[in-house]
């Protein structure tokens, strides 16, 4: 009798033990736990920690609500300006109702998944190529909102999108960089015309004050020749004079004035060092009388013979 009272509390005890093994449920510190009691939702949200459920009746599902990163894959899509593009992005979003998460959606994860890429194609048709090479924030937001409005009703909060890359074609790539190449040798060619004509102001100011005091320029000449002789070099240097220059060239145009004049006065005209010679005095001579033509000569007497 003893023995079977033993054995029965022993059976008792190990039945307990093993009901408070099914019903004994742990969360975790990121996890919350929704309840299902015979198939229909309980109100009470588990916390994380330590948890009992009534076996067989309860069933708990356990829901995570850390941020998830989702890869986007890449779509390829035609842009307003009719330009093809490959567009990849991430989604960061987490859970904020575990109970609408499990009822609302069958599977929010791949639900958030599709949502994504059906708006990433939809925001590559409607922006242009500029757009989504420089101004991505602006898409990022609108691409944000286009996956949270959905996604609101199924308990998921969207907390941030990103477009990660946008693969060009080869051709485009090359026809960017010619553009892109040229537009900085217009720039380079545009401050060294900017350059020039700033240098040239200053020459100009600084040609008009040499000219005032000639002396300025011959100490100028003079800081020339000192700059080019302070390194031990063979190349010497002989300034001349701007006078000399200004005497050869006033010479020059002297030349072909005088030989363009007529002889005449090129023989009348006194030569550097020779003085005018006299003119000759003309002699008065009888005017010799005009020959006859041959309409006015008389004619000859002609002799017939018979």
């Amino acid at each position: 009798m003893v023995d079977a009272l033993v054995t029965l509390v022993v059976v008792v005890a190990c039945l307990g033990v093993l009901g408070l093994l099914a019903a004994a449920r742990v969360v975790k510190q990121y996890e919350r736990g929704v309840v299902f009691r015979l198939g229909r939702l309980r109100s009470d949200i588990r916390g994380p920690g330590f948890t009992m459920i009534t076996p067989v009746v309860d069933r708990l599902y356990k829901v995570n609500m850390q941020i998830v990163t989702m890869p986007v894959p890449a779509q390829e899509g035609i842009t307003r300006d009719n330009v093809t593009v490959r567009v990849d992005a991430v989604v960061y979003f987490k859970v904020v109702d575990p109970a609408e998460a499990l009822v609302a959606v069958e599977d929010y994860r791949f639900a958030v998944s599709q949502m994504a890429q059906t708006s990433l194609r939809s925001i590559i048709g409607k922006s242009d190529l500029d757009d989504l090479l420089s101004n991505r924030e602006k898409l990022n937001q609108g691409l944000e909102l286009m996956i949270d409005s959905p996604a609101v009703g199924w308990g998921v909060h969207i907390d941030r999108v990103e477009i990660k890359d946008v693969s060009l074609p080869e051709t485009m790539k090359r026809s960017m960089a010619r553009q892109a190449e040229a537009d900085r040798e217009r720039r380079a060619r545009v401050i060294n015309a900017d350059a020039e004509l700033q240098a040239s102001k200053k020459l100009a100011e600084a040609a008009a004050q040499m000219e005032a005091t000639p002396s300025a320029l011959q100490l100028r000449l003079l800081q020339t020749v000192m700059a080019v002789a302070a390194e031990r070099n063979s190349t010497l240097v002989l300034p001349i004079p701007v006078e000399l220059l200004r005497f050869l060239e006033k010479g020059q145009q002297e030349i072909p004035a005088r030989e363009a004049a007529p002889a005449s006065e090129r023989e009348a005209a006194p030569g550097p060092g020779r003085e005018a010679a006299p003119a000759p005095e003309q002699t008065a001579q009888p005017a010799r009388p005009a020959m006859p033509t041959l309409t006015e000569r008389e004619p000859e007497p002609h002799t017939v013979d018979r």
